[in-house]
């Protein structure tokens, strides 16, 4: 069949304005007015992002040093709270939660620190599973940017990280869950001396800072492995494996592998069954789609155990159950609508593509699939097209407000050997629009290709910025 395609140049009215858009997340907010008894301090906290976002001129500084020194201008507020370090290609944020989950229903009380955020600044900070306040991070970033010599300003992750934990120790955290933002040995996340390091898998993305090979990239993330300290790893792959066991045996930490020490078994009415370090629980269900998240879960559940054998909690299987059943983590396979089905997931790389081409799969019930898709241009478009095209009935190709946003024609040229109809609608409501118009009631609909696109959906579908 010859190939279909439509490219519809559009100028839409714009629905938000962006104050930056550099490398990371580019601060968006939503036009209208804020709340009466707080226009104060949203001003406040909007200048504040633009400082912070101005930070973002200074890219990618590897280097642990200006952390260390943020921090103990502050304090040291880092060495006041107990840590889980995460690292890895994918599933950090959906581990992270599945975590702190956990944690609340033990009544500990919890920080989460994750990245990015998807629409509103203070989803990277979550206390207790309750996203922080405007005005508290607000606070904390004042005591910061107070101590600061503005001849040699730290760069927007190393500010953030450092407002991160100055805002757990001052909420006398029991325990912190911090997400790498990129790699592990070098980022600014590393000063800290946690209790177990999770390192989820290893894959290909940032070539371009952590290496062009699975092992460069598997010593970058084994990086966080601190002497004595123990490892939990859904690393499958040998090459990367040999690279865990080498590191982990010259610092005398114990490694702890999926499939290897502990394990989950799939049943075909969706409940799964944990074989742990000590631990063994039937019949969990999981509140989050996909059988990679089943995955993530047991990482989830082999750290806890690891806290449990240091005398650092008691678990409680009715707890687990229940946490299992409740934690979520948005834009990873969430559904935004019925009739018909849209689901919103943030895959970016090609090992993302792989576990929701799976999810889509194993997970959902449809007649047709048709993707709605932003990419930013530094991914690798092709192994994310050649996953998913060749499943869907049809292709949107979007151009999400990113400075880093690839032009949708050139995904279009790429896509050709996978797909036969696509089309080019450079804006994202109204590709998603028309993704609408083309699918029936049984169909479903995917919108997906980057975790930033993904913030911008939300906010399409109706999420508040501020």
């Amino acid at each position: 069949m010859p190939e279909k395609c439509a490219i519809r140049e559009l100028n839409p009215e714009p629905s938000i304005a962006l104050i930056s858009s550099e490398w990371g997340k580019a601060a968006v907010f939503a036009f209208g007015q804020p709340r009466k008894e707080a226009e104060g301090q949203v001003s406040n906290f909007q200048q504040s992002l633009q400082y912070l976002y101005g930070l973002q001129k200074l890219g990618i500084k590897f280097g642990l040093n200006c952390t260390e020194n943020l921090l103990a201008r502050v304090g040291n507020p880092h060495r006041k709270v107990r840590f889980i370090h995460i690292a890895g290609t994918n599933g950090k944020g959906s581990t992270a939660a599945i975590l702190s989950r956990i944690l609340c229903q033990h009544g500990v009380r919890v920080g989460l620190y994750t990245s990015p955020h998807l629409v509103r600044f203070t989803e990277r900070f979550r206390f207790n599973d309750e996203e922080v306040t405007a005005e508290r991070i607000l606070q904390v970033f004042e005591k910061i940017r107070a101590t600061l010599d503005e001849s040699n300003p730290p760069t927007f992750f190393e500010m953030v990280t450092a407002m991160a934990f100055l805002y757990f120790a001052e909420e006398e955290a029991d325990f912190v869950i911090a997400e790498t933002g990129l790699g592990g040995r070098l980022d600014a996340t590393n000063v800290i001396v946690p209790e177990v390091c999770v390192i989820t898998n290893i894959g290909f993305d940032h070539q371009d800072f952590l290496g062009s090979t699975l092992s460069s990239i598997a010593r970058e993330k084994a990086g966080i492995i601190k002497k004595g300290i123990p490892v939990v790893t859904g690393v499958l792959q040998p090459l990367a494996q040999s690279v865990l066991k080498t590191v982990c045996m010259n610092k005398d930490a114990p490694l702890y592998r999926f499939k290897s020490d502990f394990s989950v078994r799939r049943n075909s009415k969706g409940f799964f069954h944990y074989r742990g370090l000590n631990l063994q629980l039937p019949s969990l269900t999981l509140n989050l789609r996909g059988p990679h998240q089943v995955s993530n879960a047991a990482l989830a559940l082999a750290a806890m155990e690891v806290l449990e054998q240091k005398g650092l909690i008691t678990l409680w299987p009715k707890l687990i159950e229940r946490a299992m059943s409740e934690v979520k983590w948005p834009a990873r396979l969430e559904v935004l609508q019925t009739n018909p089905l849209i689901v919103l997931d943030g895959a970016h790389n090609p090992q993302g593509a792989e576990s929701l081409r799976e999810a889509l799969k194993e997970s959902f019930t449809y007649k047709k699939l048709h993707l709605v898709m932003g990419i930013m241009a530094d991914k690798d478009i092709l192994g994310i097209l050649r996953r998913l095209l060749p499943m869907a009935e049809t292709a949107i190709f979007t151009r999400p407000l990113y400075a880093r946003a690839a032009n949708p024609d050139d995904i279009r040229r790429m896509a050709r050997p996978y797909i036969q109809k696509y089309y080019v609608i450079p804006d994202p409501a109204s590709a998603i629009q028309e993704a609408k118009n083309l699918a029936g009631p049984d169909d479903l609909i995917c919108i997906t290709g980057s975790l930033y696109f993904a913030g911008e959906v939300k906010q399409i579908f109706g999420e508040p910025s501020l």
